[in-house]
């Protein structure tokens, strides 16, 4: 599968053996893990990836990426789908920076781009959410195009929903 290029990231489709290396915390010495990277949320991502693989196959394109600077090839981040399309067409997706690299637009680049992938596969509805307190991350999600779905005690819910009415668009015109 082929990555996907905005104006400085390159999102890279994670393959089985890139989410064992992640999970086992072993980089070859070509992978470009930059300090706090991979985080978490990335480990937690590559783990569920391997266990959807194990249980129903590889869910790739609807799966993780890596999200990598193109000025240095550097791994910032991740995003990506937490498993294939629902029956109606629904995905929900998650993403997440090294706190170096926060707060310079590259969380909503990202995510526009992987909205405007899913848009382009027939996907009908993309799902996401923040804890009340993560005012940034509340604002990447708006900043993509995805509008408030509700809220519960503990999290504040957004989507984009597209018809067959709608344009191939997902939120702010394609800046590229």
């Amino acid at each position: 599968m082929d990555d996907l290029v905005t104006a400085r990231l390159i999102l890279h489709p994670m393959s089985v053996v890139e989410a064992e290396r992640m999970v086992a915390g072993t980089p070859r010495d070509s992978d470009r893990w930059p300090p706090g990277y991979p985080a978490e949320g990335e480990v937690k991502s590559a783990e569920d990836f391997l266990n959807r693989c194990a249980h129903s196959g590889n869910s790739q394109p609807f799966g993780p990426y890596e999200i990598r600077r193109r000025a240095d090839g550097q791994a910032i981040g991740g995003l990506g789908f937490h498993g294939p399309p629902d029956d109606s067409g629904c995905v929900t997706i998650g993403y997440g920076l090294i706190p170096s690299t926060r707060g310079s637009g590259y969380a909503s680049e990202a995510l526009r781009e992987l909205l405007l992938f899913a848009r382009a596969r027939g996907i009908t509805r993309v799902k996401g959410d923040a804890d009340h307190d993560n005012i940034a991350s509340q604002r990447v999600m708006t900043a993509a195009g995805m509008l408030p779905a509700g809220e519960d005690e503990r999290v504040k819910y957004y989507e984009v929903v597209w018809t067959e009415a709608t344009a191939v668009q997902a939120g702010p015109a394609d800046p590229r």
